[in-house]
């Protein structure tokens, strides 16, 4: 996952330079949105790390005496640091003031993402059962109330 978000930020920063199809008419505009976009999904993420405590963790481990958690945010989404995270990509993809770079980040590591999930999921499932399942069926993955 770190290789592919890797080389989409090459792969983004090169084609801003390359095809200019601004999103914003001034690039200083788009850098402060970007700026704050960005700082907003660090935010959120650092909150939803904060949150988790002991539990998060950068692979996917299920740790000795982890419990579900299904308040606070993750009442809505079941996984909100990738969502902020794709917060801050968007951010990245603004700041480039460049509409195809940031189609490219949003979807690409998106899919990065997702992939990621759908892992992290099964690892769920397995450890927590119909819990987890019950607690899909009235979450959503990364976008409230839609996804």
């Amino acid at each position: 996952m770190w290789l592919t978000i890797a080389m989409v930020c090459v792969k983004v920063v090169l084609t801003a330079r390359i095809d200019h199809n601004p999103i914003f008419t001034s690039y200083a505009v788009a850098m402060n949105v970007g700026l704050g976009v960005i700082i907003l999904g660090m935010v959120l993420r650092f909150a939803v790390i904060r949150s988790l405590g002991r539990y998060f963790t950068v692979d996917v481990t299920i740790r000795e005496g982890h419990q579900l958690k299904t308040d606070g945010i993750y009442r809505y989404l079941r996984h909100p640091s990738y969502a902020a995270s794709l917060i801050s990509f968007a951010g990245f993809g603004i700041s480039l003031n460049n509409y195809l770079s940031l189609l490219m980040l949003v979807v690409l590591i998106g899919a990065a993402f997702f992939y990621r999930v759908k892992v992290e999921e099964r690892a769920l499932i397995e450890q927590f059962g119909d819990d987890y399942i019950n607690y899909m069926k009235r979450s959503k993955r990364l976008i409230p109330f839609i996804f």
